[in-house]
């Protein structure tokens, strides 16, 4: 019988860990028919890729993705495409598009992920038809996606669904029976319907858009232990996954949700996967607090995983417009009038408001995210090009040694967002982030994709990985082999989600990707900026390594090669929603 597609002579990855062999794979139906040490049969088949000297993988998978507006929008998702980037996960950080009115979701996304409210709900106004999840699975089985996807039903979409945006934003407020009632019905439904668990946060600083409940907090924040025990039953008894955020300015919130994946011996461990195991510049310690946890609450019968990008955290800001100012109460407040341009350069500018700013930047000490250090803060673009490659604290000391904060809010009241900067705030250390890489503990994505559009782009993390995986090796320094790293990034992430993807055996789907490892180099650091047609052409950052992604496919047809989308991409659907539970061949077992 002939192939729809032969990859010959690649050096094979499995996706399980095994030992990688130069193999021929023929595919057909969308499905790997064959993987050889002889050749095959060539004749009748349409597409032949000479994979010679390159890597062929299983398609990997991005576990922590915001492409929950972008997906219905623009489909084809080809930033994560052209990656090798096959199958994403939607519903992250509580946030999801099931349940929670066009509006309302403008407020949940607009702020916490960067994604101008007015596209949110203009999307949702737009292609919403949907009222249960199932309804959701089978709309964007219409539309012609590119990657597979999978989801979790985010908690923050539910509650604020069933008591309103304000009543579940109100900590006087308790969900009524009926409502705690329907919320869990909103969990089984979308099990039912083969989503791969919840999302829930707990992370005070992600706060609400829109008028009505400015700069609240997310409605998952405002759940009281009664609540999440009953959900997170839910998943328990169901083998499906809690993605969690805890509040980091509270160290028992980390800890009670790390434990709640514990059986203790009476029940089944629930599957919990925590933001994020990261080496933080702020607080350099707490890098070795992960493992540990980890380490333990799977010791007593857990079932738990801290989520990791596994490359340098490096952000970029227009102005002040960047989360982590969230986390403290001078840098919420500018953030609060992000929508009041001149109200919010009048605050920048008040005295009153700087002494405060300054106070607050001074505190080094106790949980944070962001360095408060202004002297790590380089300045990338600005109307004035005699302060462009410096930091903010170098511009301060040019200027008779001004406070840095004042130094930084002079630029941002001058030029507003045409001051474009950019710092690294955590997984700095080589060291460190090998160690993450290779830990039992640590699961290996948090690309955000799809958010903080002009912030970051880690659309590559994987190809970063391999990376640096491949030059430990090449140094005589390994801290893992290629293909432990390849099942990191694809079957072991598939495994643990219970999804059909993340392998590359006969009969396993072909989603693939083939690399050239000689192009795993420094371009891999780079970042570009590409326009959004859907967001009204808002400019995103993004990475490019055509020549390091040599060919990709999904579901067996070519989605990207030679630098260039397939045909096929954007027009009709290459991936499949997939159904947590569903087995290697899509029936529910």
């Amino acid at each position: 019988m002939s192939f729809d597609v032969i990859v010959k002579n690649g050096r094979w990855f499995d996706g399980t860990g095994a030992a990688s062999a130069v193999r021929n794979l023929g595919i057909r139906d969308g499905r790997v028919a064959s993987v050889s040490e002889t050749d095959l049969d060539e004749t009748g088949c349409p597409r032949v890729i000479d994979a010679a000297g390159h890597w062929v993988i299983p398609g990997m998978v991005d576990i922590h993705t915001h492409y929950d507006v972008e997906v219905l929008v623009q489909p084809a998702l080809v930033e994560s495409l052209r990656h090798g980037v096959t199958t994403i996960l939607l519903g992250s950080c509580s946030l999801s598009t099931i349940h929670a009115s066009p509006s309302d979701a403008g407020d949940l996304f607009g702020r916490v992920e960067a994604i101008p409210r007015p596209y949110v709900v203009g999307a949702l106004d737009d292609i919403k038809t949907w009222t249960t999840a199932g309804e959701y699975v089978a709309a964007l089985e219409t539309l012609p996606l590119g990657p597979n996807v999978a989801a979790f039903i985010g908690h923050s979409d539910i509650r604020a669904a069933r008591m309103g945006l304000e009543r579940s934003t109100d900590a006087a407020v308790k969900p009524t029976a009926a409502e705690l009632a329907q919320m869990e019905a909103d969990l089984v439904d979308a099990l039912d319907a083969g989503f791969v668990g919840m999302s829930s946060q707990q992370l005070m600083f992600d706060k609400l858009d829109g008028e009505v409940c400015r700069s609240r907090t997310l409605p998952s924040t405002y759940a009281r232990r009664k609540e999440r025990r009953r959900l997170n039953k839910v998943l328990r008894a169901r083998g499906r996954a809690l993605q969690g955020g805890p509040d980091v300015s509270k160290p028992q919130s980390l800890v009670g949700m790390a434990f709640s994946s514990c059986g203790w011996g009476f029940k089944p461990a629930l599957k919990v996967s925590l933001l994020s195991a990261a080496d933080i510049k702020a607080i350099p310690m707490v890098a070795h607090m992960f493992p540990f946890i980890a380490r333990w609450v799977n010791r007593f019968g857990g079932n738990f995983r801290f989520q990791h990008l596994p490359v340098p955290f490096e952000v970029y800001a227009d102005g002040i417009a960047l989360v982590v100012f969230e986390e403290f109460g001078s840098g919420a407040a500018a953030l609060h009038l992000s929508n009041q341009v001149d109200e919010q350069r009048a605050l920048l500018a008040d005295e009153d408001y700087r002494r405060a700013f300054r106070k607050e930047y001074g505190m080094k000490y106790g949980p944070r995210v962001w360095h408060r250090d202004f002297f790590d803060a380089e300045i990338a673009e600005c109307p004035d090009a005699s302060v462009i490659g410096k930091t903010f604290g170098q511009v301060g000391v040019d200027r008779g040694d001004v406070h840095p904060v004042d130094a930084f809010l002079d630029l941002v009241v001058e030029y507003g967002d045409k001051v474009r900067w950019r710092t690294t705030i955590s997984n700095h250390r080589p060291e460190v982030l090998d160690r993450f890489a290779a830990d039992p503990g640590v699961q290996l994505g948090f690309s955000d994709a799809g958010a903080h559009l002009r912030n970051m782009a880690f659309y590559n993390f994987g190809l970063r990985l391999l990376r640096r995986v491949r030059d430990a090796e090449q140094a005589g320094k390994p801290f893992m082999t290629v293909e432990h790293a390849v099942h990191r990034l694809t079957g072991e992430l598939a495994d643990w989600y219970d999804v059909d993807a993340g392998h590359l055996r006969v009969g396993d789907r072909a989603d693939l990707v083939v690399i050239d490892p000689a192009r795993l180099d420094a371009s891999l650091d780079d970042y570009a900026e590409d326009p959004i047609p859907a967001f009204g052409g808002l400019s995103r950052m993004v990475n490019r390594n055509d020549a390091t992604v040599v060919s990709v496919l999904v579901g067996g047809t070519e989605v990207f090669a030679g630098g260039a989308v397939g045909s096929a991409v954007g027009v009709r659907r290459t991936g499949e929603f997939l159904r947590a539970g569903a087995g290697r061949l899509g029936v529910r077992g």
